[in-house]
């Protein structure tokens, strides 16, 4: 009897030990550069130069595939992520982004598709690091903004960065190239605005075209959610 106990429990050991493997082989079963690998900071990729998992309202010709990613240059349009991980409520995204001269983009998070408009849910985090608008890269928009002088030497046009939110309760941290720009706590009670809901909540993510004069390529987008 004690042997036959003995044995059960090896056998239980093996089958765990294979499902454990199987669930690791699952997890990282994609390659570098394909969607659902999951990098070594255990960041999640969910785009791969390609229209998967992603979807596009007005303004349909405003983007396109460039560079391993996406570049938006036309009218007003917004580009949603629509896979599988999606809504995000506590994560971290990582977008590496470049910019034209004299251009003006934006990330949205715990925003939700709709068919035309600048996109009501959510926060916007600004992109833009020379165009007219006072409001910088790293930007909360409208909400708590950064201006030019905080980014003296730490983006540039024409060079890749990578623009970096991390949302955890209340608070909203931007940080680019590494450094941090930006760190809101929402007050309590906040109530959606009537124009933009400018509140945290839950949803997805999504890249602004801003107008013709504007390029401004977006790629490599992980997340990781907490």
């Amino acid at each position: 009897m004690k042997t036959h106990r003995s044995a059960l429990v090896v056998a239980a050991a093996i089958l765990a030990g294979c499902a454990s493997n199987a669930a690791d082989s699952a997890q990282t079963k994609a390659k570098p550069g394909q969607i659902g690998h999951v990098d070594a900071e255990g960041f999640t990729l969910i785009s791969d130069g390609t229209w998967t998992g992603w979807k596009v309202n007005e303004s349909q010709a405003s983007w396109s595939l460039s560079e391993g990613g996406f570049r938006a240059q036309g009218e007003r349009s917004h580009n949603f992520y629509t896979g599988p991980l999606a809504p995000f409520k506590d994560f971290e995204l990582k977008v590496d982004v470049k910019t034209a001269p004299n251009s003006n983009g934006g990330i949205y998070i715990h925003t939700k598709y709709q068919d035309s408009g600048w996109p009501w849910g959510g926060y916007e985090t600004q992109v833009n690091q020379t165009q007219g608008d006072w409001r910088k890269s790293g930007s909360i928009y409208s909400v708590q903004d950064v201006k030019a002088d905080k980014l003296e030497g730490v983006v540039r046009d024409n060079e890749w960065y990578t623009h970096h939110v991390v949302v955890k309760g209340n608070r909203i941290q931007v940080f680019l190239n590494g450094k941090l720009v930006n760190d809101f706590t929402e007050e309590p009670g906040r109530k959606a605005g009537k124009d933009f809901e400018r509140k945290l909540s839950e949803g997805t993510i999504a890249f602004q075209a801003h107008d013709p004069k504007s390029v401004v390529h977006y790629r490599n987008v992980r997340v990781k959610k907490h």
